[in-house]
């Protein structure tokens, strides 16, 4: 028995014509905004990582001041000797010590870097973390814009004073800065090294979190310790974490 076939022909109304544009127009809508955000997520990166790379670019410029400071010393000590032969080595350096303390304590000190297009970044030292691989520069003012070259002093005196030095970073929840302050735990260690080249352990003792616009950790009242405080964001940004350390004995 021979089978008719019989093909239903489908009416393409007008309703149907709409929505197949409405979901064209919603496809292409969504391919476009995961390029802009795509575009976005890493032109913020690469921005980061090139302001992040000035502070690289400080560290190596203070690292040449040493050595040229360094060199300069060596032939101030010839010369020294040489005009002066009753002046002994040991009072050679008590005399450089004094030098350097009036270099540290006498006021705000700062020492600047220009990048190669012409921004000046002014530094007061230098923070080590070993633990968390911590290597930065300490940019002697905080504002958003610097806050994104390095970490910043937020209060306190110079470093390595009796007092305490707070210091703000980001937390970029990665690597950078201040990302990985939250692993710290009591009795790391902080290294700060100051402007006469001096550095200075200092041993946390106390990590806790505060609400955003909590500044009591920020107290220079420390019964004549060195203390040292950084001051970074909570991966949800809603507090800050606190890491309070002092001078190791």
């Amino acid at each position: 028995m021979n089978q008719i076939l019989v093909t239903e022909k489908i009416y393409v109304t007008p309703e149907l014509k709409r929505k197949k544009k409405l979901y064209k127009f919603l496809f292409i809508l969504s391919i476009f905004l995961i390029i802009s955000l795509c575009s976005v997520y890493i032109y913020a990166e690469y921005d980061r990582n090139k302001d992040e790379s000035i502070s690289k670019n400080i560290l190596a410029f203070m690292d040449e001041q040493d050595n040229t400071t360094i060199s300069k010393d060596e032939n101030a000590l010839i010369v020294k000797l040489t005009q002066d032969a009753t002046l002994n080595a040991e009072e050679y350096e008590k005399e450089s010590e004094q030098n350097a303390n009036k270099l540290s304590y006498g006021g705000a000190v700062t020492s600047k870097y220009t990048a190669p297009d012409g921004t000046e970044y002014e530094y007061i030292g230098r923070i080590v973390i070993p633990k968390i691989g911590v290597d930065y520069p300490i940019l002697s003012d905080t504002s958003v814009e610097l806050l994104k070259v390095s970490v910043c002093k937020f209060h306190g005196g110079n470093p390595n004073e009796v007092g305490n030095l707070c210091i703000a970073g980001h937390n970029y929840r990665n690597s950078r800065f201040f990302s990985k302050v939250d692993t710290l735990s009591v009795g790391d260690i902080i290294e700060i090294t100051d402007l006469s080249k001096r550095t200075i352990q200092y041993e946390i003792y106390d990590i806790h979190t505060v609400n955003e616009n909590d500044r009591s950790d920020t107290t220079q009242y420390t019964n004549g310790r060195k203390e040292v405080t950084l001051i970074t964001c909570t991966d949800d940004g809603e507090q800050r974490i606190i890491v309070r350390s002092a001078e190791k004995k």
